[in-house]
Parts: structure tokens; C-alpha cells; sequence
């Protein structure tokens, strides 16, 4: 089989142009050309009105062999390489124990997954939900009823990535081909085939729930164990070594292999990892708000004439700009067609995310727009010290919005003016239970409101219309990574406590659903072969 990239296709081209392009390209009569299968189809907008198509293809075609050498010296012609996964390890007959796996975000599900592929049945737990009852605390929450802080937006099964944009990409290498494993699972369990080929593929919320339940069932039928509301309050460390945890029941669990996939919001169960000498250092994180324009703006300046193709879909950006006070400002999970969510998990605080549906249909875009911050500067003296500043202006942002859950927001216009919002524009706010117009300066610091008004003008320049005076600005945002790093060496095991595997958002080891499947996949194969090694090493094997 035969690879061939960079064939570029005008944007409405007919079905048969890709054959009479792989036709031309390798000069072979179209008798020779027997199967075609897109690997990768993305697209180049710079020219607004001649967009591009640009495929990765795999091909079957006779000579093979004669056509890698006539185009040995052409880089878009080559064999295609092999990008099927293989598991590393096997589970024996006799397991001498069960690994265990703490949360059920992406992280958790794909390690539990592996484990259970390989015979290791795993023990997964979960301190919130299944996907469905979670979803209804969570919906139940953005309709005004009382936040369940053991069931929302951060908590449950499947993670922050549940009530998101669900998107599949990451720019993590990824030379094993981890992705096209999460990628085939979540097709198996339901997704649409075109993951697995989209330049930018996402999923949406109401495919995750169905997808997650499937995965879910599987993990069981090869016989995985999954706990739900099952929150982990303790370790068991002996002379550097884990050996079990204790639950929020009272109940304890024993195992040597724990991995550790919490999220980037299990803040109290940080503080229990710090107690109990898990070493534990602050890492840079961002916050901001969530800005929202009119989607078919957004679309008219990605796309031009071309605005409302299918292939297409609703458009994104990707923006950063470097301010005069030496912060960056960049836009974060970009939702194209989506709404802002309230993503609180704690009583007393506003917290701000993005989320859309496969279709992205709603009438707004919104992104993050966010500032970095970085520990030494800005949170120093101790490792949790950005948890601290996380919570702090989440109930400062609660406080605002007037201490009933509705968030602080403001007219993009006033906000570069310095002055509060008394009404709304044609941008219609998404976010619910509902929002608070007034004056955003009094929820960030100082360095933040001067960086995130220099860079919008700047983002103006790049998409017209981003600085419309009647956009919005809803806050505030404060999850967009994990405040902590829980440290781990080349085995993925923590530094000071063997047998306990960081992994995912909340360890700081990835960033969106892709990265953390692909990260829960990496922990699952060290936990598999440490495992292997403990039994080869006991006595009479």
C-alpha cells in the first residue's frame, strides 16, 4: 500500500476527482488504481475565495515496488506506514493483584480500557456520576437549581471533556500512534467515521454521553469493576510504596499499581496528595473570560464567499498576542456554534467553559481569551498557591455576579472603554443560569484586564469584527490546565512513591481529550509491564 500526500482538490470538487488525481499523479492507467482510502483530508483557507482541499491518501495499486522507485525522490509518495496499535503486555492466568484506576475523565477511561483489553481488570473509580445522572445534576445546575459539588461539570463520568466541544486533536508527538487508538476506540463506540480522517475532528456532548456508556460496558464486559461515587480520601504509603487507598465510605482497597487520573479540578484531593508527601510542584496556568461573537462573523472572515460549506463547517481561530507588560494573551478551547457553560464545582464560586454539539448550530462562537500566569511571579510559596488564586477569583466572580451563580459579564466595547454595561447588544449571552452585566475590571488582576484590552484590538486585526462593541465578555475563566504538576519519572511513576502513576490534566500531563487518552494509554502499558516484572520476580516463577 502506497501513501500520497499534499493532493490538493478544489473545495467542491466531484467524487471521481481523487482517483483521476492519484490517476495523474503517478501516471498509471485507471485499471491499475484498485482501493482508495482517505487517511487525512484537511483544507487551506488563506485564499478565501479558492479554498483548498489537501488529502493524505492511502492507495492500493498494482506495481507497487516499480512506483516507489520511479518516485523514490518525491517526499509525497511512500509505503504507508503501519499505524495499528500493539499491546505491550499480556495479563497472566493468575493476577497477583488488580491495579486500580482513580477518575473516569478521558485519562482514567483509556488506561481502564487497555488494562481490561490486556487482562488486568482494573478497578476504576469515580467520585461523581454515571455519564447520565451527571448530566441531569448537571443541566439541573445551569437551570437554577443547586449545584451538587460531587456532580457537575468537572466531576463524573467522562470527565471535564463531557461538556465541551469534544475536540480530537493535539499537537503531542505521537510516534506510536496512540491517537489512532483513542480514535478507533471512540469510533467503535459510536463516534462518526470521520474522526479518524478530519484535520480538526470534534464530537460534541450528546455523542460523548452514548459513546462513554459504551466504553463503560466494555471495560465491564472484560471484567473491569467501575465505582461510582467513590471519592478517594486517603493513600496507603508504606516506606515509599503505595499499597491501597481508603474511600469516602470507610472502605480501603489494596493494590501496588494506583493510577492517579483526577482531573484538573480535584482540588481536595491535591491538598491530600501534598499531605501525604506526594511530591507536588505549582505549574503555570491561564485565566480570563469567554468572549462570544456572532458565529456567522467568525465564518465570513475564515472563509469568505465560502462561509456555510459543509465540509467546511463552522469555523474557529487560534489566536495569541505577546503585551507590552510581558504577558501573553491567546484564545483557549475555542467552541465554534456553541454556548458558555458554568462549570463551577465548589459552592460560592463562578466558573466559566465552552461547550458545543456535534453540529455546532447554535448562533454564537466562543473561545477562552486568557492571560498566562506563571508560579514564581504570580503565586509563589507554595505548591498549591495557584489553587488558592483559582478560588479566589472564582468567588470574587461569584461575589459580582451577585452571589446566585450568575456570571459577571460585560459589552467588549466597555470593557476597553473602562466602563460597566448596563444593556446588551445583538450578541445574545449563551451562558446559564443567566449573566450579570457590569464591570469585568474588578474580577482579575490589574496585569490581567491590561493584557486582555491591548490584545482584543490586536485580534482585530486578524479577525475583523473581533472587537465588535457589542460582543461579550462572560468571567471567568480559571480551569483551563491543572495548577499543579504531580511530578513522575521515565516509568510514569510518581518520584517518591513507587507504584503510584500520575497521569492525565490533573498530574499536568496533558491538555484536552486527545492528549489524555493518549496519556491514559502510556500509564496502562507501564502499569501492564510493572505488573508482569512483580510476577516474574515473585518467588517459584
Amino acid at each position: 500500500m502506497l501513501r500520497l500526500t499534499e493532493i490538493k482538490l478544489p473545495l467542491n470538487h466531484e467524487e471521481s476527482a481523487i482517483n483521476a488525481a492519484i490517476i495523474a499523479k503517478l501516471n498509471i492507467k485507471p485499471e491499475q488504481l484498485h482501493k482508495v482510502t482517505v487517511f487525512k483530508r484537511g483544507f487551506d483557507a488563506r485564499k478565501k475565495t479558492d479554498i483548498q482541499l489537501i488529502y493524505t491518501l492511502d492507495i492500493e495499486v498494482d506495481n507497487e515496488a516499480a512506483l516507489l522507485q520511479k518516485f523514490s525522490k518525491d517526499q509525497h509518495v511512500k509505503p504507508s506506514p503501519d499505524t495499528s496499535y500493539k499491546f505491550v503486555a499480556q495479563a497472566p492466568e493468575q493476577l497477583p493483584e488488580r491495579p486500580i484506576v482513580i477518575g473516569l475523565g478521558p485519562c482514567g477511561l483509556f488506561a481502564g480500557l487497555l488494562l481490561a483489553q490486556m487482562g488486568f481488570k482494573p478497578i476504576i473509580l469515580e467520585r461523581g456520576k454515571e455519564v447520565r445522572e451527571r448530566t441531569k445534576d448537571t443541566f439541573g445546575f445551569w437551570r437554577g437549581k443547586a449545584l451538587n459539588p460531587e456532580s457537575n461539570v468537572q466531576y463524573g463520568e467522562g470527565g471535564a471533556g463531557t461538556f465541551s466541544d469534544g475536540k480530537l486533536y493535539s499537537q503531542v508527538k505521537d510516534p506510536k500512534h496512540y491517537g489512532r487508538k483513542v480514535m478507533s476506540e471512540f469510533v467503535a463506540a459510536g463516534a462518526p467515521d470521520e474522526i479518524m480522517y478530519v484535520s480538526k475532528p470534534h464530537i460534541g456532548t450528546f455523542k460523548l454521553v452514548a459513546m462513554v456508556e459504551k466504553m463503560r460496558a466494555r471495560i465491564i464486559e472484560l471484567g473491569g469493576e467501575i465505582r461510582f461515587s467513590s471519592r478517594v480520601d486517603d493513600l496507603h504509603i508504606d516506606n515509599g510504596q503505595i499499597s491501597g487507598l481508603t474511600l469516602s465510605t470507610g472502605e480501603q482497597l489494596h493494590s501496588k499499581h494506583v493510577v492517579l487520573a483526577v482531573g484538573h479540578s480535584a482540588r481536595d484531593t491535591f491538598q491530600m496528595l501534598y499531605d501525604k508527601g506526594v511530591y507536588v510542584e505549582a505549574k503555570p496556568f491561564s485565566i480570563g473570560f469567554r468572549i462570544e461573537h456572532e458565529q456567522s462573523m467568525i465564518d465570513e472572515c475564515r472563509f469568505g464567499p465560502n462561509a456555510g460549506n459543509p465540509i467546511l463547517g463552522a469555523a474557529d481561530y487560534k489566536l495569541v498576542h505577546h503585551c507590552s507588560n510581558g504577558r501573553s494573551v491567546y484564545s483557549f478551547c475555542m467552541c465554534p456554534g456553541g454556548t458558555v457553560v458554568a462549570a463551577a464545582s465548589e459552592h460560592g464560586g463562578v466558573v466559566t467553559n465552552g461547550m458545543s454539539q456535534y453540529s455546532r448550530h447554535e448562533r454564537n462562537a466562543n473561545s477562552a481569551i486568557v492571560v498566562g500566569i506563571d508560579p514564581e511571579r504570580d503565586y509563589p510559596g507554595h505548591p498549591l498557591a495557584g489553587i488558592a488564586l483559582q478560588r479566589q477569583l472564582e468567588q470574587l466572580a461569584f461575589k459580582v455576579g451577585g452571589e446566585n451563580y450568575h456570571a459577571p459579564a460585560q459589552l467588549i466595547g466597555d470593557f476597553l472603554s473602562a466602563k460597566p454595561s448596563t444593556e446588551l447588544g445583538e450578541v445574545k449571552p449563551s451562558y446559564t443560569p443567566n449573566i450579570t452585566l457590569t464591570d469585568l475590571a474588578q474580577v482579575l488582576p490589574d496585569f490581567a484586564i491590561a493584557a486582555i484590552r491591548e490584545a482584543i484590538p490586536a485580534f482585530d486585526k486578524q479577525i475583523k469584527g473581533f472587537a465588535k462593541a457589542d460582543g461579550l465578555l462572560t468571567g471567568v475563566e480559571t480551569r483551563t490546565s491543572s495548577p499543579i504538576c504531580i511530578k513522575r519519572g521515565a516509568d510514569y511513576q510518581s518520584i517518591n512513591i513507587k507504584g503510584l502513576y500520575p497521569a492525565g490534566e490533573g498530574a499536568g500531563y496533558a491538555g484536552g481529550i486527545l492528549s489524555a487518552g493518549i496519556d491514559g494509554i502510556k500509564v496502562a502499558e507501564a502499569v501492564a509491564l510493572a505488573i508482569l516484572a512483580q510476577t516474574q520476580a515473585a518467588p517459584g516463577v
